[in-house]
């Protein structure tokens, strides 16, 4: 399993658990964690569901290995995002490490964030000539405009404190610190109330969803069939500047 699941005091943790690809969004680790929200959102017993990981990476991202699937890549983080979106239960990211790429989408679809010191960001896609295509629509309803446009286009690394600022995350803090408020005060809400509370202030997102879904993972998945996106993940797999590096 690539997807790790335990349930304490009303908490079901999600911990992601493939270092050999750095928590990758592989199609196995995509199904193990759409099938955890899915008995996650059918358990009684759990009031909020709190993403972690192992090793110094939350998630790099695609899984280059598997960069060759066309539209069905694409297509499964799109149905993994909205299940974090819709999943009946608040949904709490906690980060100690690197985010890269795809991994952002998870973030944005989560309902909070924590990320510590250790923690990095990144959108590489343009470095590798692709574009954050299909985690623009939990993304760009909650991240400063002006933000996202630096980022996006320069594939720059920024901490959890700028991830905080610019929306992408909830707080920059180290979640050992900061989650026992958080989750208590989760446990404290009803189930009624914390369903339909995430509802009112998902509603932008998931309207993101309806209306772009087609047309980004379209796009998406045209990119990482064409010869540029080809050579940028090459170049990145064979450690080496892409040639249009200057």
């Amino acid at each position: 399993m690539v997807v790790r699941r335990v349930r304490e005091h009303g908490i079901t943790r999600l911990t992601l658990d493939s270092p050999h690809n750095r928590n990758a969004l592989s199609a196995r680790l995509v199904g193990e964690l759409r099938e955890a929200l899915a008995a996650a959102a059918d358990d009684p017993g759990t009031r909020a569901v709190l993403l972690t990981h192992t090793g110094n990476t939350f998630c790099a991202g695609a899984d280059l290995g598997e960069a060759g699937a066309g539209g069905a890549a694409p297509l499964g983080l799109v149905r993994l995002m909205r299940d974090l979106v819709e999943l009946p239960r608040p949904v709490v990211a906690a980060v100690t490490g690197h985010v890269r790429a795809g991994g952002l989408g998870l973030l944005g679809a989560c309902d909070i964030a924590v990320a510590g010191e250790g923690a990095s960001f990144a959108f590489t896609e343009a470095r590798l000539g692709l574009a954050p295509a299909v985690i623009s629509m939990p993304l760009l309803p909650r991240v400063q405009p002006r933000a996202a446009a630096r980022y996006y286009l320069t594939g720059e690394r920024f901490d959890a404190a700028e991830a905080a600022r610019i929306g992408l995350i909830t707080v920059a803090g180290e979640p050992d610190e900061v989650l026992p408020a958080v989750l208590d005060g989760l446990r404290a809400a009803s189930p009624q109330g914390l369903a339909e509370s995430k509802r009112l202030v998902t509603a932008e997102v998931l309207r993101a969803f309806d209306r772009d879904t087609g047309d980004l993972a379209g796009l998406s998945a045209r990119l990482f069939a064409s010869d540029e996106a080809r050579e940028g993940m090459t170049a990145f797999l064979e450690r080496r500047a892409p040639v249009w590096a200057r």
